[in-house]
């Protein structure tokens, strides 16, 4: 079967890693890269790539992942759509902005027949699909969404004598309506369960009175080093009956799980209609 065929275009951080992931896809290849200022090669492991000034200087494109900045991510879509090449993109828009900007790529597609997927990135794109979700689930309630609160970790003796810890690393952050809340990310010895630290915690006159979110993870010290997530979290409101609440806490490169996700926007270009269309999970 033959592998579709995509130009990256732009090559920053997000450009490197829909590289990167294009190396262990099965269905999808790298047809070239795009850089309006190119070298003659790309740095390793990319260094065998095709490099050219503009996509028509590469050899069998099927469709374009548009990695360039917001602010030049309409412009460059409306080229490609006029070069008739169907593409994905991931501008960090919002609002009345990216509701503008999917207006104007429908348009544009509409005329040269191709089809277009915007906003597929980690926001907009995967969170947003994550936050209708949760209101699906919980459909009276508050749902609230900041960043990982990873950046402000540090060590608690008060966890890491509990027995069966091995190290442990803790934040505090304030919901929205002020009140404290506990991160806490343990390194666990073989037998120990995140449950016992809890009943733990739960006893401790230091924590008491205050939820504390408890999280096993293998290395504390690449915890410590990463610097990107986010915390997702709805709680039910009191009508709802039996207490209902979701929390998503994730810890990830940005830049990876948007070129994730721009691949497998990319794999149902064939089957949309030209115009522009939202990333959806379901095709």
């Amino acid at each position: 079967m033959r592998r579709m065929r995509l130009a990256i275009v732009g090559f920053g951080r997000l450009g490197r890693a829909c590289a990167a992931a294009l190396r262990d896809s099965h269905e999808l290849e790298l047809a070239g890269v795009v850089r309006h200022a190119h070298p003659a090669k790309l740095p390793p492991p990319f260094e065998h790539a095709a490099v050219a000034g503009h996509v028509r200087e590469l050899n069998g494109v099927d469709a374009a992942l548009v990695c360039v900045p917001a602010v030049d991510a309409p412009g460059t879509a409306r080229e490609l759509l006029q070069q008739r090449l169907p593409l994905v993109e991931c501008a960090g828009l919002e609002g009345h902005a990216l509701e503008a900007h999917h207006a104007a790529l429908g348009e544009a597609a509409r005329h040269h027949r191709v089809a277009a997927v915007v906003g597929a990135g980690w926001d907009p794109g995967a969170l947003p699909l994550l936050r209708h979700l949760f209101e699906v689930l919980i459909p009276r309630g508050q749902t609230e969404s900041g960043p990982q609160p990873g950046v402000s970790l540090h060590h608690t003796a008060s966890v890491e004598r509990l027995p069966g810890v091995k190290a442990a690393l803790a934040c505090e952050t304030r919901d929205a309506q002020g009140r404290r809340q506990r991160y806490v990310y343990v390194q666990l010895e073989q037998r120990a369960s995140v449950a016992e630290i809890e009943r733990a915690l739960a006893a401790d006159p230091l924590y008491a009175g205050e939820p504390a979110f408890v999280f096993a993870v293998p290395d504390l010290a690449a915890l410590e080093a990463a610097g990107s997530g986010v915390v997702l979290e709805r709680r039910g409101s009191g009508d709802t009956g039996a207490h209902q609440s979701l929390l998503l806490e994730a810890r990830f490169e940005v830049a990876t799980f948007a070129a994730r996700v721009m691949l497998d926007a990319a794999r149902r270009l064939p089957q949309l209609k030209p115009g522009a269309h939202r990333y959806s999970l379901w095709g």
